[in-house]
């Protein structure tokens, strides 16, 4: 079977359980997806597991009966085997294995055994798979599933379930590479995680953003390297980020006020076999509450930073709080003004911008989204930060993309890329141009090709010139543009002349005059046309 026919067999395993999902009156409901979820991340792990003790044990593989053969080893034999296991695999029991399920689904109670297997493997599992809090409390793997249906009817309910995962096996596929996870997980939550969902705008980061920003910060081979997302969500430019250096040669950082997007993003990492990242999955305000700190207590600092963080998010609860001795060198440009009647409207990115700056390493790369406005914006906060990144010589370059290519916002954007070691050119692009419009949903999105993805990429690495498309300038040209940072204002301007002959010359004023003379007895006629209007206006008729 190829890779293109497991990916179908996937889609269909989890259309076979949102199917399960709205027969049971779950359809489009709110925790839909934390069954979902959770029910494929059961499946993956089971399959995983078997996966990699029939490599410790070859004979199993042959075993059609295998489960029941591995169930019979002695407690010390399967110990044994659970402690050669690969990292990133589950240590799962032979009562938690799916057709162990399957062969009890008749026993009474059958949906309070099926969550107890869950709670079972989450328990065992915490120090590997689970994300924390920014208190430190830790989020296990599985919740109970059933509890969402009504009692009468959670027996049957994950008897269907467990009827659904019985006839598929992931263990195929566990040599397949990122492209085709990344391909299922987006499927897997593509009803889960868009900017309707809820207040923190939890939609994906267009692959062309996510693939730009990963191909311009990875422009060499690296390892033990960290990198960073401030702002999470479920994932997508850690991923793209990770896949560029290689997954086992970096480790990922992140934090999220979202408790969906940091359960979505763990799932992310599972799948992405960046299991050992897990750990440092945090859940909460970043903001309000960084968790990434040294031992002596300062933040964190990385090697690559990607993020694209929220434009629009109320902050006033707890603006006051952040105007502290502390965090004078975090924000060091300010803290924006919250204006009362558009809570909602607050540029609060500019708080991630002057973040991410703090946790830049000493040689770090950053790959920032910002709205276009902010590159030109002469005033405030915006070009209080753009000052200190020419005067730090922290910058790499810009490129402004075309308008649309988010399908759930208006704004445009641009990728701000920084880099601590450039001391010497910066690269500005105008990719605004580029591009095909397209119609998505309700809304109108611009998809970039392939060939121009890798034209923005390609250009920029190479700090390449190029005619109404890029310029490469140096940091006093910047300061001479009053920091802006739009590739459009060091353009040069292109005065074009064409040659004509006296007589061609004559001919065009003499066109001219006639018409001018065309157009200005029309005026006089309708000038008097008005005033003989104006005439017949009677005041109450």
């Amino acid at each position: 079977m190829t890779s293109k026919e497991f990916e179908l067999k996937v889609k269909e395993l989890i259309d076979n359980l949102k199917g399960v999902c709205a027969n049971y009156g779950l359809g489009n409901d709110g925790n839909e997806f934390k069954i979902i979820t959770q029910v494929f991340l059961y499946k993956f792990l089971n399959d995983k597991f078997a996966y990699e003790i029939k490599k410790l044990e070859p004979a199993l593989a042959e075993d059609e009966h295998w489960q029941d053969t591995l169930a019979k080893y002695k407690k010390d034999e399967y110990d044994l085997l659970l402690m050669q296991l690969s990292e990133g695999t589950a240590l799962i029991q032979p009562n938690h294995f799916i057709g162990s399920l399957y062969h009890r689904q008749d026993e009474a109670n059958f949906a309070q055994l099926f969550d107890d297997t869950l709670l079972d493997i989450a328990k065992i599992n915490t120090d590997i798979f689970s994300v924390k809090e920014d208190g430190g409390a830790k989020v296990i793997l599985f919740d109970r599933v059933s509890e969402f249906v009504s009692s009468s009817k959670r027996d049957a309910f994950c008897k269907a379930i467990i009827n659904k995962l019985i006839n598929f096996s992931f263990e195929r596929i566990f040599e397949e590479k990122y492209d085709f996870y990344a391909a299922i997980f987006e499927y897997l939550i593509s009803d889960y995680n868009k900017d309707s969902g809820g207040k923190y705008a939890e939609y994906f980061t267009p692959h062309a953003v996510a693939k730009i920003m990963a191909a311009c910060l990875v422009t060499d081979k690296v390892k033990n390297v960290t990198c960073y997302d401030p702002s999470a969500g479920s994932g997508t430019l850690l991923m793209n980020l990770a896949h560029a250096i290689g997954e086992d040669k970096c480790t990922i950082y992140s934090q999220d006020i979202s408790q969906k997007s940091s359960s979505l993003l763990r799932l992310n990492l599972i799948l992405n076999n960046l299991v050992h990242s897990i750990q440092n999955i945090i859940q909460g305000n970043t903001i309000l509450h960084p968790y990434h700190k040294q031992d002596n207590g300062q933040l964190e600092k990385f090697d690559y930073i990607v993020s694209n963080p929220p434009f629009k998010l109320d902050f006033s609860d707890y603006s006051a709080d952040l105007d502290t001795k502390a965090n004078n060198e975090r924000f060091f440009a300010g803290i924006p003004n919250i204006p009362k009647a558009k809570k909602g409207s607050m540029a609060i990115y500019l708080l991630f911008l002057q973040h991410i700056m703090h946790s830049m390493s000493a040689k770090g790369k950053a790959a920032i989204v910002v709205p276009t406005g902010f590159i030109t914006a002469q005033s405030g906060i915006d070009k209080s930060i753009r000052e200190r990144m020419v005067e730090n010589k922290i910058l790499a370059g810009v490129v402004s993309m075309p308008s649309n290519i988010f399908a759930s916002t208006g704004t445009n954007v641009s990728i701000l890329f920084l880099d601590a070691t450039n001391k010497g050119d910066v690269v500005l692009i105008d990719a605004s141009n580029l591009g095909t419009k397209v119609k998505e949903g309700k809304n109108q999105k611009t998809l970039l090709s392939p060939a121009e993805e890798q034209q923005i990429i390609d250009i920029f690495n190479a700090k390449e010139a190029k005619e109404d498309f890029s310029v490469v300038v140096s940091y006093d040209e910047i300061i001479a543009k009053n920091y802006s940072l739009s590739a459009g204002q060091y353009f040069e301007v292109k005065i074009e002349y064409t040659d004509i002959t006296q007589e061609e010359f004559a001919v065009k004023i003499n066109d001219f005059e006639t018409n001018l003379t065309s157009l200005f007895a029309e005026s006089k006629t309708l000038e008097m046309e008005i005033k003989e209007n104006l005439k017949t206006l009677n005041y109450g008729n």
